[in-house]
């Protein structure tokens, strides 16, 4: 494994059974097929899972919706960032030649991936509890308290409260389609909330943006629509 890899690990104090997806985590789809798109989808349902038992077990006073927004605020891009960051993953990160050229190493949207696909790693090498584990261990310094439920609301968290408000099931997201070339990609998104037959769809320059735009694209046909 190359020494950058090897102290990657010792920033996540996980060591892999399989260094390949080690590898495959920090692989941008501007360098190869072999790309960590996969583990990042994955990587996200962990992180929410994680970030979820841990607002539990911190936050044991706070009803459900509060536990939501205060899990957006913890989930979000700019959080994420700043854990990839602390973990130096621009120093492994594997880009193609176009993306390492117009800044991509320091790119929030790709680093904030980057760190859900090492977490989605973690569990395919060693199971949930060590993602979890890793999780915790990455948000330890991260102050959570009540006051974070009053940060402004993004489209997915809104969307999902008007949800839970009427016992609706959550809203799917999943990408339709992608434009554009490796490093300058638009991920077009589709919002699906089956109990109301409703689809909507939104575009942005990462899947987490294109949620985001799908989300609000459904809060305004829902506001439309006067449901």
């Amino acid at each position: 494994m190359h020494p950058d890899l090897l102290a990657l690990q010792l920033r996540l104090q996980h060591q892999f059974s399989d260094p390949g997806l080690l590898q495959r985590a920090v692989t941008h789809r501007s360098f190869s097929a072999d790309h960590n798109e996969r583990l990042e989808f994955l990587g996200d349902s962990v992180l929410s899972l994680a970030v979820a038992s841990l607002l539990y077990q911190r936050l044991s006073a706070q009803p459900e919706g509060d536990l939501s927004r205060v899990r957006a605020n913890m989930v979000k891009q700019e959080t994420l960032h700043q854990l990839a960051l602390g973990l130096q993953v621009a120093l492994v990160l594997r880009l193609g030649e176009g993306e390492a050229r117009s800044g991509g190493h320091q790119r929030p949207s790709i680093l904030a991936d980057a760190v859900e696909a090492l977490i989605g790693a973690v569990y395919l090498d060693a199971g949930y509890g060590p993602a979890e584990a890793l999780v915790h261990r990455l948000f330890a310094a991260v102050e959570i308290n009540p006051q974070m439920q009053a940060a402004d609301k993004d489209a997915k968290t809104a969307l999902q409260e008007w949800l839970q408000g009427r016992k609706m099931k959550l809203p799917s997201y999943r990408v339709v389609a992608t434009d554009g070339a490796a490093h300058r990609q638009t991920f077009d998104v589709e919002c699906l909330i089956p109990e109301l037959a409703l689809t909507e769809r939104g575009s942005g320059a990462s899947r987490r943006a294109g949620e985001q735009a799908a989300a609000a694209a459904m809060l305004a046909t829902l506001k439309a629509k006067k449901l």
